[in-house]
This record gives structure tokens, C-alpha cells and sequence, in this order.
């Protein structure tokens, strides 16, 4: 898979732990190959230099050239809308849902589970009605046999109907009985 984050001036980042964790900074400058220096002037975080480990890269990118001032970085961040944006990524929805999700209480989870239980079965009642109504357009359409109608359409036909034979004694549908047979006839 190709990279298509990388570290740079004006890549905005999403710091996922310690003090500021949860909050979007601005990379400005790189320090070094573990650090750089970031500013998160819309989310009262102060200028400071912050290891990598503590940073998870964004898709968004601001144009300033490195290590501008405060100020540029803040109108960059507007002008690009970045926290409407961010607002709409799958990512930050997620997070929301947990932090959501963390903070109900038990009955908030008792009535979320009856209203997923009530979903589930209007959905399987309506799936299987679909079912059914596939499996009666798919299948041809036949009438009810009742004993005798070939009789009966024979009749009505004035055809005489076939007779029906039983299977003899004689008859060869075992391959066993065929041997045997066969070695009775040699003998």
C-alpha cells in the first residue's frame, strides 16, 4: 500500500494521547526524525514540540511555509474550514459514537437494545415475505393431483387409459436377481 500522508509543514494531525489528547493540531516545522513542532491556535493548543507517537496524521493539509507565525497558521486553518470538515470524516464520527456511547447509562442501553431487538424483527418479518413472494413467482404453478385424475382425463378424452403392471418376481431390477438368473439359465 502507498503512503499518501506524509510529515510536512501544514499537515494537520489528530493528537490521540496525552494532555491534548482528542484535540487537531498543525504540524509547522519538523524537528527531527521523532518530533516536530505543532500549533493548535483553534483548539487552545500552545506551540511546543510533540513526538510522532502522540500524533496520527489527517488527510487535510494547510499551505504556510514552515515555522510561520501563529497568526498565518490561524487563517491558513480558517480559510480552509478544517473543522467542518473534520467534523464530516468517518473518523471523527466514530470517535464522537464512542465518546457518546461511553458516557449512556443503563437504561439509555436497556432502551437501545429493545429499539435494535424491534428493528431486527420488522426486518426479518419483511425479508421473509419477500422470500416467499420470490419463491411463489419462481416456482410454475401446478394443479393439486388427486388419485385417479389420469383416469379421469382419460375418460373425458374416451381414450382408453393405460394399465398399470407390478413388478414380477422375475423381473430384473436387482443386479443381484440378474446374476442369479443368469447362473440358473446355465445350469
Amino acid at each position: 500500500m502507498v503512503f499518501r500522508r506524509f510529515v510536512e509543514a501544514g499537515q494537520v494531525a489528530y493528537v490521540s494521547f496525552g494532555p491534548h489528547a482528542g484535540k487537531l493540531v498543525v504540524i509547522v516545522d519538523v524537528t527531527d526524525q521523532n518530533r516536530a513542532l505543532v500549533d493548535g491556535p483553534c483548539t487552545q493548543v500552545r506551540r511546543q514540540a510533540m513526538p510522532f507517537k502522540c500524533m496520527q496524521l489527517t488527510d487535510f493539509i494547510l499551505k504556510f511555509p514552515h515555522s510561520a507565525r501563529q497568526k498565518y497558521v490561524q487563517q491558513a486553518r480558517q480559510k480552509a474550514n478544517i473543522n467542518t470538515k473534520w467534523a464530516a470524516t468517518r473518523w471523527a464520527k466514530q470517535i464522537e459514537a464512542r465518546e457518546r456511547k461511553a458516557k449512556m447509562t443503563d437504561f439509555d442501553c436497556f432502551k437501545v437494545m429493545k429499539a435494535k431487538k424491534m428493528r431486527n424483527t420488522i426486518i426479518k418479518n419483511e425479508v421473509k415475505k419477500l422470500q416467499k413472494a420470490a419463491l411463489l413467482k419462481a416456482s410454475p404453478k401446478k394443479a393439486p393431483a388427486t388419485k385417479g385424475t389420469a383416469a379421469a382425463a382419460a375418460a373425458a378424452a374416451k381414450v382408453p387409459a393405460k394399465k398399470t403392471t407390478t413388478r414380477t418376481q422375475n423381473s430384473q431390477s436387482c443386479p443381484k436377481q440378474k446374476d442369479q438368473n443368469w447362473k440358473n439359465h446355465i445350469t
